[in-house]
């Protein structure tokens, strides 16, 4: 580990920018033309640019990397023994396993997750990125210019919960701004709620995620595996059920046999499993 002020080269195994922030599961991060990602993250702008075998973090303020991007980034999970356990699998993963490697999954603030999630429903991800860029300009908090360019952090609960539909449908959320309103009072109106969310088991966890307006079975388990540690959850979006009746069930199935099916055959890793193949078809769009 190399310090230098404001930045920070770390040799870290199983870990390609292009595949942690392109794979769907976050919003905030962009592709700078040197290479690098420059997000938003926990309240703080980090630029991540891996150079050979070493990862600069840019901007970064001592002890954040212990504090903040070690958890974020999943940075104490082996990932080289989850892709070997998953390339055993078939030849499908071990495919998209070789296509994704160096993915790893995120730990997003849950609050800034639900609400990417909500506006991710019948959205691409340009759009969700847009959309969640504009409600942190117009109603986050001023972080400090990065770059050339003012950067925001995503506004919190209360600061949402505050405002009206027409507020937020002026971001370019349609109709989801009144879920995103609803969320934003249900969260602000019971302090502690996520948090106490997170330490449910994932059944539990989804059963109080669906009880929220625009969260359904999909959006939970998004909100469950990227900002909540609930690695035994398969979102089943587009891509994945066209993906999964692709390679695996041969028929236009449910979300909830694809689901049973994802439980018994990936079991543990089922969370893991679920974004190799969703990077891996979205990609390349297989079976589009």
């Amino acid at each position: 580990m190399k310090s230098d002020k404001n930045k920070l080269e770390v040799t870290i195994p199983d870990f390609e920018p292009r595949h942690i922030f392109e794979c769907g599961q976050c919003f905030r991060w962009n592709r700078e033309d040197d290479g690098s990602y420059t997000g938003v993250a926990h309240g703080k702008v980090l630029n991540v640019l891996k150079d050979g075998e070493k990862i600069v973090f840019d901007n970064i303020v001592e002890g954040d990397f212990e504090a903040v991007w070690e958890n974020y980034f999943d940075l104490k999970r082996d990932y080289s023994e989850i892709e070997k356990q998953l390339s055993k699998l078939d030849e499908t993963m071990e495919n998209a396993v070789a296509f994704g490697r160096g993915m790893r999954i995120l730990n997003q603030d849950p609050w800034e997750t639900l609400v990417s999630f909500i506006i991710s429903a019948n959205n691409g991800v340009a759009r969700i990125k847009g959309i969640v860029e504009n409600l942190s300009e117009r109603y986050g908090p001023e972080l400090g210019e990065y770059k050339g360019k003012m950067r925001y952090g995503f506004p919190e609960a209360s600061v949402i919960s505050s405002l009206d539909e027409e507020d937020i449908r002026v971001c370019g959320a349609g109709y989801r701004d009144k879920y995103i309103l609803k969320a934003a009072r249900a969260v602000s109106g019971n302090s502690g709620w996520l948090e106490s969310v997170c330490g449910l088991d994932t059944e539990d966890a989804r059963s109080e995620l669906i009880r929220l307006n625009g969260v359904g079975p999909k959006v939970s388990d998004c909100i469950l595996l990227f900002s909540m540690k609930k690695m035994d959850t398969f979102p089943v979006d587009v891509w994945v059920r066209r993906t999964m009746e692709y390679f695996y069930l041969h028929k236009k199935s449910s979300p909830e046999e694809i689901s049973a099916f994802a439980e018994a055959y990936f079991g543990d890793l089922k969370g893991f499993a679920q974004q190799y193949l969703f990077h891996y078809a979205r990609q390349n769009s297989i079976g589009k």
